[in-house]
């Protein structure tokens, strides 16, 4: 099969490479680029582990393909933290012990930070809304959302101190 160039930024970085038209964007990001922090857990959209942001909007990278991000900017949990700080969705989810197994946590944390990009003060209903199409086989997702709402106020509170 013949390779297709594919040019996309990924956590602000360009990055390019050759890749077959088939190679879906989790095997992309894990396999070329080594960002592994997006985990497969099923390559059907059911667990949503593989969730990045595209274009500042959650998918699950699972079902589609590297050659479709081509001119686009993915996000990855690598990428949203800034040095060593920690983003105020890993923080949320450390204060509030929102991850056990750790397997979900990714995609959990990129589906609330583009929830709290597009509303930054969610009921704790819009916060279960967002991350219904992310699974978590440990926690039963009290401890998720709570970390979510804790990374809201946090978020909150800094753009507050800055204005």
């Amino acid at each position: 099969m013949e390779e297709r160039r594919v040019n996309v930024t990924v956590n602000g970085e360009p990055k390019v490479a050759d890749v077959e038209p088939r190679m879906l964007l989790a095997h992309f990001l894990r396999e070329v680029l080594g960002l592994t922090g997006t985990h497969i857990g099923c390559d059907t959209t059911n667990c949503g582990a593989c969730t990045v942001n595209f274009d500042g909007k959650p998918i699950k990278s699972c079902t589609m393909f590297a050659v479709q991000a081509d001119g686009h900017e993915v996000e990855t949990v690598e990428g949203i933290s800034r040095a060593s700080e920690l983003h105020a969705v890993q923080e949320g989810f450390k204060e509030e012990h929102g991850l056990q197994c750790g397997f979900c946590t990714s995609g959990m944390m990129m589906t609330a930070k583009a929830l709290l990009e597009e509303n930054p003060n969610p009921t704790e209903e819009d916060v279960r809304w967002a991350l219904s199409g992310n699974l978590c086989r440990c926690t039963g997702y009290q401890n998720i959302v709570k970390s979510v709402l804790w990374a809201a106020e946090k978020m909150r509170s800094e753009a507050a101190v800055r204005r």
